[in-house]
């Protein structure tokens, strides 16, 4: 990309991909589902609270750069929008699944990456993963974090919106873990933990964003 996006901008495009492969039937968005789908609290990494001059101004630039586009429902009076990602950005549907899911989400991990990016496109194994991440990498739109003491999986991170702060990813090594051992069942927990949390996000978000239309 020519120009790096804003935050907002990587937020609103990210939801804008999400939506139309989570919820088609209520794609494209009305800005108020926009501006919703942005702050939801599940399935989002940081949790933010746009308000509507903000995403509008984020939908204004993205269009302008022909990100987005806007067409009229319906009943011709809302104005709502799509994302034009996989045309201007000449993107697959694993691609856009990644790239989404690191745009929500922050860096992941490969592992976090196939659980979550099982709402948009499934990836039969960890390989298919890597090797989608290794196409991304090559276009310069993802990258690879250093591994940290006591990490055993090397995370991904966008940059979509320009070069990353490598410290600002550092994840601290738990207290009492010596840097290099694994605590497998502890980390067979968290994975379990994890999955659940997964489905009831799911299920609590589809619920939040049909109450939007009822």
């Amino acid at each position: 990309m020519s120009e790096p996006l804003s935050d907002v901008d990587v937020r609103v495009l990210g939801s804008l991909i999400e939506k139309e492969q989570t919820t088609p039937e209520y794609y494209p968005l009305s800005l108020n589902a926009l501006v919703n789908a942005c702050n939801q609290a599940s399935n989002r990494d940081p949790v933010v609270k746009y308000d509507e001059a903000t995403v509008t101004r984020s939908i204004d630039a993205l269009r302008q750069r022909g990100l987005i586009r806007a067409t009229r429902g319906i009943d011709a009076r809302v104005m709502k929008y799509a994302h034009r990602v996989d045309d201007v950005m000449g993107l697959n549907i694993r691609e856009i699944a990644v790239l989404c899911v690191l745009m929500l989400r922050g860096a992941q991990t490969p592992g976090e990456l196939r659980i979550r990016t099982a709402r948009i496109e499934s990836f039969d194994d960890l390989g298919e993963v890597e090797t989608t991440l290794h196409a991304l990498m090559v276009r310069e739109m993802v990258m690879q974090l250093p591994r940290q003491p006591g990490q055993k999986e090397l995370r991904y991170a966008h940059l979509l919106a320009g070069e990353i702060n490598v410290a600002a990813h550092a994840e601290p090594t738990p207290t009492g873990v010596k840097p290099g051992s694994a605590d497998r069942l502890s980390a067979l927990e968290r994975t379990v933990d994890e999955l659940r949390s997964e489905l009831s996000a799911m299920r609590a978000e589809l619920e939040e964003f049909r109450r939007q239309f009822e």
